[in-house]
């Protein structure tokens, strides 16, 4: 059997296959381009909301991260005026995601901690902290990383699972700081001359605050020496530069007064046993 195809009929044909193709193309083009636009809207809202409430950092992350879930979606949604199936797609990225966030599982815990650090911020750029093991200033805090510059000017890059993991010391959270420092003197040595050095010395420094007044005590009968606890109180900023010419300024006058700082000894008696 012989079929005749008119040119009539050749034409009836291609437009019916190009026709609905090239609008489905045309709708296709007008999703991605209208979408696009409605998500940048959506960002640049969400950004301009949260400038001020939230860490820079954080919501530029927040805000790329929402651009690319509503981009993925105009996408998916072109596709289908295209008549793709995107099901198995949607499937195969979120099985996709899955198997990444496995593989990134350190780098998203360091990504949360890093959200809960901005948000509750334990501590904040410019402030000393003992944290993880290590101690420096806060230079930075990002999502993922905290950046600490050390004393001896070292740049220390720690993941924030770590910080939030442990205990925080902040050494700049409070203005003042209280030194914590033992001195010992020979037993055969005056103690209430001893004291009355040590608080001439506190008296001295001009750093070392009135109030809260500092403490002088005598606090431990040791095996080798008689320990005077002393503690006077000091802005943050000044504690180092106090302690350590402190320290300096006793070892000084014990000396000048004759007042010694034994070493650690043991006496041994010898018996003499008849044979």
């Amino acid at each position: 059997m012989k079929f005749a195809f008119s040119a009539d009929y050749l034409d009836y044909i291609a437009n019916a296959h190009i026709y609905p193709f090239g609008v489905r193309i045309l709708l296709a083009v007008a999703v991605f381009i209208i979408g696009k636009m409605v998500a940048n809207m959506i960002v640049k809202a969400v950004s301009s909301f949260t400038e001020g409430k939230l860490d820079d950092s954080l919501r530029r992350f927040l805000c790329s991260l929402l651009k690319g879930i509503l981009l993925a979606v105009v996408v998916i949604a072109a596709l289908e005026q295209l008549g793709v199936q995107t099901t198995a797609a949607v499937a195969i990225l979120g099985a996709a995601g899955l198997a990444i966030g496995f593989a990134l599982q350190g780098t998203l815990g360091n990504f949360a901690a890093g959200v809960m650090l901005i948000l509750f911020r334990p501590y904040k750029i410019g402030d000393v902290i003992n944290a993880a093991g290590f101690i420096g200033k806060v230079t930075g805090i990002e999502v993922f990383n905290t950046v600490l510059l050390t004393p001896d000017n070292r740049k220390i890059i720690v993941p924030n699972g770590q910080i939030a993991g442990g205990a925080i010391e902040n050494l700049s959270a409070m203005e003042t700081r209280r030194i914590d420092m033992v001195f010992g003197v020979g037993y055969d040595d005056d103690i209430k001359k001893t004291k009355e050095i040590l608080e001439e010395l506190i008296a001295a420094d001009e750093r070392i605050l009135k109030d809260p007044a500092a403490v002088v005590a005598l606090g431990e009968l040791a095996d080798s020496s008689v320990n005077f606890i002393v503690r006077p109180w000091v802005k943050a900023a000044d504690y180092w530069a106090v302690k350590w010419d402190f320290n300096e300024a006793v070892k000084l006058r014990f000396d000048k007064e004759g007042i010694s700082i034994p070493y650690p000894q043991t006496d041994v008696h010898l018996h003499k046993v008849a044979a």
